[in-house]
């Protein structure tokens, strides 16, 4: 494949660095708690996974089309747009929600990838996530009416933005000027614990992928360092990278199913097998900056089937982990992975 001198990214099309992704990412194993090629979950099947790849890729190329393919600015297929329609493919073709929190993060990368004014970079990203409109917030919540998304409840002062509303949330939207960044800041602020009149939980973990959407993509850029100075299949160092990312931090959808507690505890588990010699963890490190390049690229991989294991019987699903290792591919994939040996 041919690189981009200024960049030392690919040249290639980013879409299909995204469907790949999405089919490396389900691939790797073992991932604790997730659907991987060895282990399916009772109502999750892995080729479900691969149809969802498949099924959302019309969509991940309307977020891959430009200025330059579409013609006047204003023909560019609209963010939201694009992730509603990636995500109604998904659901037709895998019958269920299998890449939804994926997609919601892929979408903004691809169109990044995809403009040469841009770039994939932390900045580039911001400048896509703040240029989304209240049409992008009005498509991304009737992409919820597609498939089921387990979420938690809106701040007591943004019922009326529930994203299990769907379509019914529009007006609200419109009357709040809301646009699809404004809307994730609300899942991705935890509130500071110091002060309670910022949040009615102050224990609660935020979302990481809305995190992603507002923060510049932090988690991604720092796994998909971790994917490209390892060695080894892709499959096996994406395996690798969800483990750091999941010590780093609470999974967004185990807290949302059990509750923060677990979620935290969950990631102390992840942890002990980046760093076995430590004793026992008592909870994630803080943030994906804590865990270095080598504890992630030592992981054991044996260690963590027994957690995976463990993580199916007790019902432990880190998902949102799942997501942020999906976009860590993409940008290693356009930033010089590659799966031949």
């Amino acid at each position: 494949m041919t690189r981009d001198g200024r960049r030392g990214e690919a040249t290639g099309d980013p879409v299909d660095d995204a469907t790949l992704a999405l089919l490396l990412e389900v691939s790797g194993t073992p991932k604790p708690g997730n659907v991987d090629r060895r282990r399916d979950l009772d109502d999750l099947r892995f080729e479900a996974f691969l149809g969802g790849a498949v099924g959302a890729r019309a969509g991940l190329e309307l977020a891959g089309e430009t200025a330059a393919d579409a013609g006047p600015a204003d023909d560019v297929p609209a963010v939201g747009a694009a992730f509603e329609r990636a995500v109604s493919g998904m659901a037709a073709r895998a019958g269920t929600n299998t890449q939804f929190g994926c997609l919601l993060l892929l979408v903004p990368l691809v169109r990044a990838a995809a403009d040469p004014d841009r770039g994939l970079s932390p900045d580039g990203l911001d400048a896509v996530c703040r240029t989304t409109t209240v049409d992008d917030a009005v498509a991304f919540y009737r992409a919820f009416e597609a498939v089921d998304v387990a979420v938690d409840d809106p701040p007591s002062d943004a019922t009326d933005l529930d994203v299990r509303r769907g379509s019914d949330a529009e007006p609200a939207l419109r009357e709040r000027g809301a646009t699809l960044r404004d809307v994730l800041a609300l899942s991705a602020d935890a509130g500071d614990p110091g002060d309670p009149e910022t949040t009615e939980d102050p224990d609660r973990v935020p979302d990481r992928n809305a995190a992603e959407w507002t923060e510049g993509f932090p988690r991604t850029f720092r796994a998909a360092e971790w994917i490209l100075t390892d060695e080894g299949p892709l499959a096996d160092r994406a395996a690798r990278a969800f483990l750091g990312l999941l010590a780093a931090e609470p999974d967004t959808l185990v807290a949302s199913t059990l509750d923060a507690e677990t979620a935290r505890e969950a990631s102390g588990r992840a942890r002990a097998i980046l760093e076995p010699d430590a004793g026992d963890p008592s909870g994630p490190v803080g943030n994906v900056s804590g865990v270095s390049a080598d504890a992630v690229h030592g992981a054991d991989l044996d260690a963590a089937e027994s957690l995976a294991a463990a993580f199916v019987a007790e019902g432990i699903n880190p998902g949102t982990t799942a997501d942020l290792t999906c976009a860590a591919l993409f940008v290693a994939l356009r930033r010089g992975a590659e799966v031949a040996p």
